[in-house]
């Protein structure tokens, strides 16, 4: 085993701090939010280091407990699960073609569709625009409403092209000489080689499905459509009128440890996905952004 440089233990070192200190940064405002989530509300108002250390008998899930009883959040969570589902399945959709045919260096007229569709990343409509032909094509009042309009995002779809971009030129001029189309050759070819960049992308949109709470906001009348990210934002709203939530159906726990309890609810699920999906950011990723 080869020994060691002083230079190369001292970068070593350098680096492991670095990390350390990053990984702390990470770790310490998300124990603060779960364990401001299991305050009680007595230790709540007399402690000032709430939300960093409780001893373990005065914790209490009442906060969880009141929101995950309330009874509009089951119909909350299934709201979120087919905006997440069906907006991302539809990104997808969208971004995989677009992409695949920005990446083809041989098509007609490549460079302008690229720089046109550049243009949309930089300058936006606004949202008078926007929200008039939503409203013309009747998605208001539609779980559509908050998918469609987003559907492609520029940033994915230049990250798609650029893997595309690196994958073997030759298996693609294999194919088309064999005589697949060009959906054959996406279909057949890219799709299986490109599973890092779909899981990437996929999570991304699913990411923002599933926490907005704009669009909702914009387009759904009806509390029937409310995705969790309104919901919570409506229980916490309505309970912050004062410190501590006053009605009968929040009266044991205080806003704070509400407010934590909607986050950590909120994010639980994209934390349970990214361990599946986490090894494969760095191919996916990297590979984009070299090709780009």
């Amino acid at each position: 085993m080869p020994v060691k440089s002083r230079e190369e233990i001292v970068f070593q070192i350098l680096v492991n701090t670095f990390l350390i200190v990053f990984l702390l940064i990470i770790l310490v405002p998300m124990w603060r939010v779960v364990m401001m989530s299991v305050t009680p509300l007595g230790y709540a108002a007399e402690d000032t280091s709430f939300g960093m250390l409780i001893p373990p008998w005065k914790w209490s899930i009442e906060a969880y407990k009141q929101l995950l009883t309330h009874p509009n959040f089951l119909h909350a969570v299934w709201n979120s699960v087919q905006i997440t589902v069906l907006g991302t399945s539809l990104s997808l959709i969208l971004t995989v073609p677009l992409a695949y045919v920005l990446s083809i260096r041989t098509l007609p007229g490549r460079n302008i569709l690229i720089n046109f569709i550049l243009l949309t990343y930089l300058f936006s409509a606004g949202m008078i625009p926007t929200f008039l032909v939503v409203h013309d094509l009747g998605l208001t009042d539609h779980l559509a409403a908050v998918f469609v309009p987003v559907a492609i995002g520029v940033y994915n779809v230049l990250l798609m092209k650029g893997f595309f971009e690196g994958l073997p030129v030759e298996l693609e001029e294999a194919a088309r000489l064999d005589g697949a189309s060009e959906l054959q050759v996406l279909i057949q070819i890219i799709l299986p080689l490109s599973k890092p960049i779909l899981l990437t992308i996929g999570l991304f949109y699913g990411v923002f499905y599933w926490n907005e709470f704009f669009y909702p906001i914009l387009y759904l009348n009806d509390n029937d459509l409310m995705p969790l990210p309104v919901l919570l934002r409506n229980i916490l709203m309505a309970s912050s009128l004062n410190e501590y939530v006053e009605y009968d159906a929040f009266s044991n726990a205080p806003i704070q440890s509400l407010k934590a309890a909607g986050v950590f609810i909120t994010m639980l699920p994209m934390v349970a996905v990214y361990p599946f999906i986490q090894r494969y950011f760095t191919k996916s990723t990297l590979t984009g952004s070299v090709k780009q």
